[in-house]
């Protein structure tokens, strides 16, 4: 049979073709000849075998050609789209994909009201509800969402009640690890070309321990070991020294925080240093965490150290810098998670 353009073809006798394709190929046919006797290519029989055999007979019948079913969205459609996309995750909605992206959006669509929509119309209807790519926060599933609305709404505004009438000041404390092998930022490079940016191999790290106010105060220990009840108490010894005002100092969950030996340890301060805690899997609400990003961007991850010891000394001369200009330490606060810690 001479080969013809399948798609100039009406749909029904498409459907007819696919039909009788598959039938052959079934009864012992090749693909290939197939292919010959109906005027059709080897890829495309190739393809409807493999569609039957996944999806059955409904995968054969004739496609409404054309402009997809539906049209536009109307306002109320539209609205429902738009809730499902700022309050739930695909998954929740039993998508299969874990970001919301175009081609989530228009399979979500296509379910609920049976309109098929292009990616780039489905990118189109999100510019203009307002909706923009941007990088997720990961958050806890193990969160508790009433013990964070607690802490916003009746514990912190008591701690900040408590240190005004006590003249206590309020400190923001956290650790973290940092790696020499920690990238951040970009590069430019040509093309399809990875930017190589060289290094050693070895690997070392170092710690720090830090507490940062809302006036742009900042206390830090950058240490080797391990962050243990022992370097923690160390640190809490500094900050009473160096700080003459009774000190409320908000951490998170941390064992070592909640040790039986720091507890004692604040104990022997007589009041002159108190610890709060935030609620578990929820650092996203404590303003050092900010601080923590910024090493790691602008002293780890843009420097190349060679050695353990020019690491902490970049992490250091980095802290101090950072001490040394209070309105760096101010901006932490102004992030939304934590912009109730600015007042």
């Amino acid at each position: 049979m001479e080969r013809k353009d399948f798609r100039s073809l009406e749909s029904e006798t498409q459907e007819t073709i696919r039909r009788q394709a598959v039938a052959a190929v079934q009864s012992g046919m090749s693909q290939v000849e197939a292919a010959r006797v109906f005027g059709i290519t080897r890829q495309a029989v190739g393809n409807w075998i493999a569609s039957y055999n996944t999806k059955g007979r409904t995968s054969l019948k004739a496609q409404r050609r054309g402009r997809p079913p539906g049209g536009k969205l109307k306002g109320w459609q539209a609205a429902m789209i738009t809730r499902d996309v700022m309050d739930r995750c695909p998954d929740q909605l039993k998508l299969p994909y874990y970001l919301w992206t175009r081609e989530a959006v228009t399979q979500l669509i296509e379910r609920r009201f049976d309109i098929r929509l292009s990616v780039w119309t489905a990118g189109r209807y999100l510019a203009r509800w307002g909706f923009t790519s941007q990088k997720p926060v990961r958050r806890a599933f193990e969160q508790d969402s009433e013990k964070v609305k607690k802490w916003l709404e009746e514990e912190y505004p008591n701690i900040k009640t408590r240190a005004k009438h006590t003249g206590a000041e309020i400190y923001w404390g956290d650790e973290m690890g940092v790696r020499s092998d920690h990238a951040s930022g970009r590069s430019f490079s040509k093309r399809g070309k990875t930017p190589v940016v060289a290094g050693t191999g070895q690997r070392f790290g170092c710690n720090m321990i830090s507490a940062i106010t809302n006036r742009g105060r900042l206390y830090f220990m950058v240490f080797k070991s391990r962050f243990v009840t022992s370097v923690f108490v160390r640190f809490l010894r500094r900050l009473c020294k160096q700080i003459p005002r009774p000190i409320y100092l908000i951490v998170d969950s941390h064992p070592v925080h909640r040790s039986a030996a720091a507890r004692k340890e604040i104990e022997g301060f007589h009041g002159k240093l108190q610890l709060f805690f935030l609620p578990g899997y929820s650092p996203e609400l404590n303003p050092d965490e900010y601080l923590n990003q910024d090493v790691k961007s602008n002293s780890v991850g843009r420097l190349r150290p060679s050695t353990q010891h020019e690491m902490i000394r970049n992490v250091r001369g980095y802290l101090r810098s950072t001490q040394r200009t209070p309105d760096i330490v101010r901006n932490y606060f102004h992030a939304k998670p934590v912009r109730y810690a600015a007042m």
